[in-house]
């Protein structure tokens, strides 16, 4: 008989899965068992649609390995696009287990000079991405009583960084959608987590080389290959990952993270209530000392990969 697999049996979507963190996150769960819808439009890094051949070359691939994998073309952008993935999954493998919320885009720039029309696609992206997956797949783990939602945040979120606001800002609110959907789903045994991903990747090489330890740094982060990222993906899909829910995880070479959330971190009170005055003498001179630093993600993750 042959030996069980830890995802044998399970179905997970991924999107953005032709290349990058997505295929090797679909390569790992279909080595473990999995049956993997691999969604990709084929779309260039700043998300100009070219074509869906790279889902259709991970599908290969994992076909040639031995394991079960449908390629969907379908946008993440666009609701119907992400009902009919999760059709898909059901139509060719009879239920969705786990998905990997991963397609994204980058059209970095520093604010002051960042368009209306670049802010909207990459939330466009990320955040409706997720949400409209998530929506879509809920209906199905609902009436399944199970299932693991799994979505890619980022440390230019969860601490910030340089030139990306619109990157930032739907990393943050993956985050804070990701907690919603813990907190929602719980009913129907559905969990919700992040992964915040260091990995050198087509999206991270368009990462502004300006300095001799920019270029070092980023020299250190070559190192870094998408397969680390899959152990802890795969975990959160499987069944010993049940009781995991509404955590966001940061995954550094071989390095895992929990990251914290925000909480409140001191407090001052008059019985009187405040006047501007109060505030000016005794409320900031209090709280000065709890201020976060104005620092990007590189000042948080200061030392060398491990």
């Amino acid at each position: 008989m042959p030996e069980m697999k830890q995802l044998d049996g399970k179905v997970m979507l991924v999107t953005g899965a032709g290349g990058g963190i997505g295929r090797a996150i679909a390569m790992e769960a279909a080595k473990a068992g999995a049956a993997v819808v691999i969604n990709d439009i084929g779309a260039s890094l700043e998300g100009q649609r070219e074509s869906s051949a790279a889902a259709q070359e991970t599908v290969a691939e994992i076909e040639r390995a031995g394991g079960r994998a449908v390629a969907s073309g379908d946008d993440v952008t666009d609701p119907a696009g992400a009902q009919a993935m999760v059709k898909l999954a059901v139509d060719a493998f009879g239920r969705l287990d786990a998905v990997v919320n991963n397609a994204g885009i980058l059209r970095d720039g520093f604010f002051h000079k960042m368009t209306y029309e670049n802010f909207d696609a990459v939330v466009k992206v990320h955040l409706y991405g997720t949400f409209n997956v998530s929506r879509a797949a809920s209906d199905v783990m609902r009436e399944q009583g199970s299932g693991s939602l799994i979505h890619m945040t980022s440390t230019s979120g969860l601490i910030g960084n340089l030139a990306q606001a619109n990157y930032s800002a739907a990393k943050l609110g993956i985050a804070a959608l990701s907690k919603s959907l813990a907190l929602d789903l719980r009913r129907w045994n559905i969990r919700s987590n992040c992964i915040a991903p260091f990995a050198w990747s087509r999206m991270t090489s368009s990462i502004k080389v300006d300095s001799p330890e920019q270029e070092e740094r980023v020299n250190r982060m070559k190192e870094m290959s998408p397969e680390k990222i899959a152990p802890l993906a795969l975990y959160l899909a499987s069944d010993e990952g049940a009781d995991t829910t509404g955590q966001i995880f940061a995954v550094r070479n071989n390095e895992i993270f929990v990251i914290s959330q925000p909480r409140p971190t001191r407090s001052v009170q008059r019985s009187e209530g405040w006047t501007l005055d109060s505030v000016r003498t005794h409320a900031i001179p209090a709280l000065r000392a709890s201020y976060v630093p104005l620092d990007v993600s590189a000042d948080v993750f200061s030392w060398d990969p491990v």
